[in-house]
C-alpha cells in the first residue's frame, strides 16, 4: 500500500522560500500551506498543487509531493 506524502518543506528549503512567501505567491492560504508541509492535512486539493506548482515555477510533480509505502496494519 502507498501513502501520498506532501515534500514541500523541502522544496522550500532548497530554494531558500517561506511558506509566506510560498502563500503570497500561490495565492493558497498560509495555514493549508503549513499544513501540507507538517503532514497534517489528509486531503490534497489539487488546484492548489498546481497554484504551488505554478508558484515553483516546476512542473515536475515530485518536486511537491510523492509516494511512500506504508505497512498495511498502518
Amino acid at each position: 500500500m502507498y501513502k501520498v506524502k506532501v515534500v514541500l518543506k523541502e522544496t522550500l528549503q532548497e530554494r531558500g522560500m517561506s511558506i509566506n512567501e510560498l502563500s503570497l505567491k500561490s495565492d493558497v492560504r498560509r495555514a493549508a500551506l503549513s499544513q501540507l508541509a507538517g503532514g497534517k492535512r489528509e486531503n490534497i486539493n489539487f488546484e492548489h498543487l498546481a497554484k504551488i506548482a505554478e508558484a515553483l515555477n516546476t512542473s515536475d510533480i515530485n518536486k511537491i509531493i510523492t509516494l511512500v509505502k506504508v505497512e498495511e496494519n498502518e
